[in-house]
Parts: C-alpha cells; sequence; structure tokens
C-alpha cells in the first residue's frame, strides 16, 4: 500500500475516467440504487447517461379540485392522506391512494388487479398524478392514473415532459430521476461529441452536451424530439458507415477476375437458356455483365417477386463465369432447398460441359471427401450447397461468383464469412421474398440493388379467397374436382402437429389424417414436414412432381424453391399464424404454369378471417412488394426477417419502422462519406472511425481500424 494516502482515496477512480466510475460513488446513488440499477446493466457512469427514456408523459395541465373536469386529462398535486387495498369475491383486487390536493380537496387513485402498488406509496409522499378524472359521490377518481413522486422538498414541475425509463423488480421512476439528474451534472461536460461542429450544423444536429440534457430533461416535448433524433441519426449513421466501408473495402481490397461478355459468349447463355427474358431480366442481365467485366468486385442483390425470374438471371451470371474457365458457388439456407436448386441446374444444363455438384453438410466422409478434392482440383464448375460451403474445408480452384439463394436468411455476417476466401469472387445475392426499402439499406446496405418486378410471360393469375369455417366443406369439393380434372394441390399448415387441447386448431399430421378418411379420400394423398430426414423430403417432393401424388399436406417447408407447374390449387389452414410474406411466398408455389391458381386461407377457429388485417391485404393484392410494406408495418424487421437470422443489430434508440427517413438519409450520407473519405481520416472524424470499427469492425469483416 502507497503511504500518505487513505483508502477512499485509493479506491475512488481518477476524475480522469470519471465516465467510467463505477455508480456507487455517485451522490445520492449509492451502493443499494447501484445494485438494483446493475440489474438494467447500468454500471458506470456513462451508462446511466446514455440509458434514454422509452417514452414521456404527456405534459398535462395542473389542477386544483375546484377545476377538475369530467372526462378530461389533468394532472394534481397532492400527499398521499391515505392507502386501502381491496380482495372481491371474483379475485380481483384494487389499490386505492387517497390524495389531498393541493388547493384544498381530494381525489382518489385506483388501480385495478396491480398490488405492487400497494408499496409503491407511503403517507406523507408528495405526489403528481396524470390522468383522467371523473366525479364519484362527494369526491374524484382517477382509474390508472401516470404518477411520479417528488423528492421531499422539491418544487413542482412546471409543464414539462415527464420522462419514463425501463424498470426492474425494486427500481422505481423516482429512484432513476435521482441518480440521472446527478449523473447528468457531473458528466454531461465530460463527454466528447464525435461530430465536427460543421457536421452538426449542415444536419441540424444538436451537441452532444444539450442532446443529453434534452433527452433526460427536456422543457418540451419539441426538446425532447429533438435530442432523440440526435441520437438516432448518430446510431445509424455509424451503422451505415460501416456498411459503406464494408462494401468499398470488398470493392478494393482484393481484386475479382474481370469476366466480360462478349457477343458469342452471351450468345452461347441464352440459347443454352432457352427462353424469352423479361425487360427486368434483361436489365439485371446487362447490371451483372458491367459488373462482373471489371476487377471491382460485384457486390448486388437481385429482389424479385415470386416467379419473376431470379433463377434465371443467377444462372446467367455463373455461366458467364464459367465460360471463363472459373468456377461458381450457389448457397441456399436449407438442404431441401439446395436439392431443388441442384436438380434444376442439372436439368438446364443437360448434355453440356458444365459439371454440377451438390455439397451438404449430410453427406457421407467418403462422398464429401472425394467431393472436395474436385472442387480443389476445379474439375466441378458449379457447386450447390447449404452453409456448409461456408466450411474452411471447401477449397476452391479458381471461385469466380458466388450466389447466396435467399437472402434475407442470411445476414451481413454470414455474407461476410462467405467472402472472406482467399479469392475474391463476383458476389450476387437472391431474395425472393420482397424487402421494404428501409430494411434493404439496412440488412443489406453494403449491397446494390436490382429488382424485378415482371413476370414471364404465359403465367396465369391466382386467386385467392377468404374461406369462412362453413365453407370449408365446399372448397374440399372444389380441390377434389380440380384433381379430378388432372391438376394437383398443397393443403398448408404452420405445425407439425398439435397437442390435444388444441384440437380445433390445425396440425399437417392431423389434417391429413382427416383429410385422407373424409372429404379428400380416395385420392393419392401423402404428408410432407420439416421433421422428416432429407432422404425422406426428397423422395415426397420427387413423387409430387412427377405427379405421382395427388394432393401434398405440409407444412410450410415449401414455402420457396418448390417448382411444380401442375400445382394448381393451395389450401392454407390456421393461415393467421403466418406473416404476409410467408402467406405470398407460399401463394407462389401455385403460378408456375399458364393454368389459373386457386387459393384459399382459412383463420384458425375463433379468428375472423374478415377482421384480419394481413389476410385481408393478401387478398387485396398480388404485388409482393406492396405486401412487404404492410407486412414490415404490422409485424416489425424481428418478425420479417427472423431476429435470429436478419443480421440487424440490436439499435439502443433508433427504429427501423418509425425511423425510416432517418435511415434514408443516413444511408446516403454515408455512402457519400466514404466515397470521399473511405478511411474517414478527415480532421474531426476520428471518434466517428472508433465506433465505426469499435461496434461491426469484426461483425462486417472491416479489417483495422487504421
Amino acid at each position: 500500500m502507497e503511504s500518505g494516502k487513505s483508502s477512499a482515496e485509493q479506491t475512488q477512480p481518477s476524475t480522469e475516467l470519471l465516465l467510467k466510475t463505477p455508480l456507487r460513488f455517485f451522490p445520492k446513488v449509492g451502493t443499494q440504487k447501484a445494485s438494483l440499477l446493475s440489474k438494467l446493466g447500468l454500471h458506470r457512469g456513462q451508462d446511466l447517461l446514455f440509458f434514454f427514456p422509452r417514452a414521456y408523459q404527456d405534459v398535462a395541465p395542473f389542477c386544483t379540485v375546484a377545476e377538475l373536469t369530467r372526462e378530461t386529462r389533468c394532472s394534481v398535486i397532492g400527499v398521499v392522506d391515505a392507502i386501502d387495498a381491496r380482495t372481491y369475491d371474483d379475485g380481483r383486487s384494487s389499490v386505492g391512494v387517497l390524495l389531498a390536493v393541493e388547493g384544498g380537496g381530494f381525489t382518489r387513485l385506483v388501480w385495478y388487479n396491480q398490488p405492487y402498488r400497494r408499496t409503491t406509496f407511503a403517507r406523507g409522499m408528495r405526489v403528481i398524478a396524470t390522468g383522467v378524472a371523473n366525479p364519484t359521490g362527494v369526491s374524484w377518481e382517477m382509474r390508472h392514473p401516470e404518477t411520479q413522486i417528488l423528492p421531499a422538498g422539491a418544487p413542482a414541475p412546471k409543464g414539462k415532459p415527464l420522462p419514463i425509463y425501463p424498470l426492474t423488480e425494486g427500481l422505481q421512476q423516482r429512484h432513476i430521476y435521482t441518480a440521472v439528474e446527478v449523473v447528468l451534472d457531473k458528466l454531461r461536460s465530460q463527454v466528447v461529441d464525435v461530430f465536427p461542429e460543421s457536421f452538426r450544423q449542415d444536419h441540424d444536429l444538436l451537441s452532444i452536451a444539450n442532446a443529453l440534457e434534452q433527452i433526460h430533461a427536456p422543457e418540451t416535448m419539441e426538446q425532447s424530439e429533438q435530442a432523440r433524433y440526435r441520437f438516432i441519426f448518430q446510431e445509424l449513421l455509424v451503422y451505415q458507415l460501416a456498411l459503406a466501408t464494408r462494401r468499398y473495402r470488398l470493392q478494393t481490397d482484393r481484386p475479382a477476375p474481370a469476366l466480360p461478355v462478349n457477343g458469342q459468349i452471351h450468345a452461347r447463355i441464352l440459347k443454352r437458356l432457352n427462353l424469352e427474358l423479361t425487360n427486368d431480366q434483361k436489365k439485371a442481365v446487362d447490371q451483372i455483365a458491367i459488373d462482373m467485366g471489371s476487377v471491382i468486385p460485384m457486390n448486388r442483390l437481385v429482389q424479385g417477386d415470386v416467379g419473376s425470374g431470379k433463377t434465371v438471371v443467377a444462372l446467367y451470371a455463373m455461366l458467364l463465369a464459367v465460360a471463363h474457365g472459373y468456377q461458381a458457388t450457389f448457397m441456399a439456407p436449407t438442404e431441401i432447398l439446395a436439392q431443388q436448386h441442384a436438380q434444376r441446374l442439372q436439368a438446364s444444363l443437360e448434355g453440356s460441359s458444365c459439371a454440377v455438384e451438390l455439397l451438404t453438410g449430410g453427406m457421407g466422409g467418403r462422398e464429401k471427401s472425394d467431393l472436395l478434392e474436385r472442387i480443389a482440383l476445379g474439375t466441378v464448375d458449379i457447386v450447390v450447397g447449404t452453409q456448409a460451403l461456408l466450411s474452411e474445408h471447401v477449397s476452391f480452384s479458381k471461385l469466380g461468383i458466388a450466389v447466396i439463394d435467399e437472402q434475407h436468411k442470411f445476414g451481413v455476417e454470414q455474407r461476410a464469412a462467405l467472402c472472406s476466401s482467399r479469392i475474391q469472387p463476383h458476389y450476387l445475392v437472391l431474395s425472393a421474398t420482397p424487402i421494404p426499402r428501409t430494411l434493404t439499406m439496412t440488412a443489406m446496405g453494403d449491397l446494390d440493388v436490382t429488382i424485378l418486378r415482371d413476370k414471364p410471360p404465359g403465367r396465369a393469375p391466382v386467386h385467392t379467397y377468404l374461406g369462412k369455417p362453413e365453407q370449408q366443406a365446399s372448397w374440399w369439393a372444389f380441390v377434389a374436382k380440380s384433381v379430378a380434372q388432372g391438376r394437383q394441390a398443397y393443403v398448408v399448415t404452420p405445425r407439425v402437429s398439435v397437442d390435444e387441447e388444441e384440437s380445433a386448431a390445425a396440425g399437417a399430421t392431423q389434417t391429413w389424417n382427416t383429410l385422407k378418411d373424409g372429404p379428400l379420400k380416395g385420392l393419392r394423398l401423402d404428408l410432407l414436414h420439416g421433421r422428416m430426414t432429407p432422404e425422406e423430403k426428397k423422395q415426397k417432393l420427387t413423387a409430387f412432381s412427377n405427379g405421382e401424388i395427388d394432393v401434398l399436406v405440409t407444412t410450410t417447408v415449401v414455402e420457396v424453391g418448390i417448382d411444380v407447374a401442375n400445382a394448381t390449387i393451395m389450401t392454407i389452414l390456421d393461415a393467421d399464424r403466418l406473416g404476409l410474406a410467408q402467406l405470398h411466398q407460399l401463394r407462389g408455389r401455385i403460378s408456375r404454369s399458364n393454368h389459373p391458381g386457386y387459393l384459399c386461407v382459412f383463420a384458425s377457429p375463433g379468428v375472423s378471417a374478415e377482421e384480419n388485417t394481413r389476410l385481408a391485404a393478401l387478398a387485396s393484392t398480388n404485388d409482393g412488394f406492396e405486401l412487404a410494406e404492410q407486412d414490415w408495418r404490422l409485424r416489425g424487421p424481428g418478425n420479417l426477417l427472423g431476429t435470429s437470422q436478419s443480421g440487424l443489430p440490436p439499435f439502443r434508440i433508433a427504429d427501423l419502422q418509425r425511423d425510416s427517413d432517418i435511415v434514408s438519409a443516413t444511408h446516403k450520407i454515408a455512402r457519400d462519406i466514404i466515397a470521399s473519405d473511405p478511411l474517414l481520416e478527415a480532421d474531426g472524424w476520428s471518434l466517428i472511425r472508433q465506433q465505426v470499427f469499435g461496434k461491426y469492425g469484426m461483425k462486417l469483416d472491416l479489417g483495422s481500424i487504421g
């Protein structure tokens, strides 16, 4: 121990590290409150400084009892005079707080079925209550009001918005108010602004000190919005700068092979495709040809509606690489989709010298090792596979292009892993699920985008109906009649099976048993679901494709990649359990031929199909892009993309739906900044550079901070 210093001086953090000071050292916080705050992940001063309110209590006029008006929202200030708790015969409970209101009179505050309120208040507490007051005989009552407990001796706020913070057990808003007030006073001036002043002025951003003050203690709602805008802008810009940096580095770190198109190669590929390209496909092929003709690696997303011909565009790109003596790889999210793609590519290239092979994680040891050896030697031209393609054991001889199918099921980090191979390929990703523009600029913000809207000629329309429970019998009769006329049908349920308690709901197993012994008796029915082995799935799909099965009862494993032109009838049970994008993808399975398709969706028992917004939207349009925007608004990014697969970071304050305009703005600003200053070396940008690389450097394979 160094002499001359007390133990307190030795344990007290240096003022140079004030932002990292443990919360227990701040006045009015202490060990007990710091322990509660730690449950929210708040350990240091800077943690609490950037712990933002989740909402604000609206400003309401302060009233005396004499000024209260029926059904009018207002605030009263008073002292707790009495507290009561009641339990009723039906099991309900209530907590009542009698408030002696300043200016005279009483108002009773009531909460039902919230027994914890009993310990929230104590006699003598000074409280602000905001809500709708109504007369009850000789007094007034507010049911479920918003409340704020004022510290002893504190003046009443003068109509300021009241921050509402996330809480945990044992922690109350007043605890956070006290801690935030102290930390804000001590640390606000210690935070260095990451933005140069000129940049803040150009984009109308508050300084960091003012933003912290106004987000925690706004005088008006307008101030709180200005502060929130500053932090939302910063969070989204840092992410967009990371994506723009990744895009720049993919284009400049390692050159890709230049694979130019000439007239002879173009004609040979089109002859092999043997079909008339749509206008959108022609534009996509032109963009891809320009990209692949350069040593700057292509990094392009082809996003199209169901049946728009994305695989044809991808095949053109892969054949262009093969024409130059390079290999191509096609990665799908599941083994069943990889098998489907491999079969289709092998059929399309039958009779050519182009060798197509399938690589999956389920392959046997000897078979896999032999295939890996041939890939490394370059005797395999196109390798179709799953995430097994990301394995360190897969080594290509000359990889010219990597194609990813169902892009939205992977995400930025997995794409970064694929492109970190020793040879930099051109890079093409496909999405059969139309993705809202805001999500495209975030989950796929490092990509250039091509959109396919046109459908190949000869595709008949799909008619979509909302079925009522009493219409099921007539619908099954229609299915049976269609099969008798030579068509095939899908019956889709969200789940493999259901419990006995859910007997009214639909499971694939139960539905199969019900139909084959009931309304579809005599038809050739079979069952397909995700719990089957890959070989079982392959056998079922092959039999269905060959016309050996009339009706396939299945889960959503047929959502993408299944192409049976003769299947034109689909029934979806418990359809309200599925998202719009998924329902639209399923509908795409019956739009593969010149025969019209018929889809009938039935909601779960007890749910009115007409009242279900998503099902009504599905019936109203066949435009996948329009449906994607509606699904985005209704369900959000996590459900739309799948939270574990989306690649989206957990934002602290930004909300991609609410803040779509800021996403658009920061997307453009970030690309402009990186175009002129790719290493973020300009004066005043060092702190932003640290945030970009510190938060996303490893995740997005951005390399060193420089």
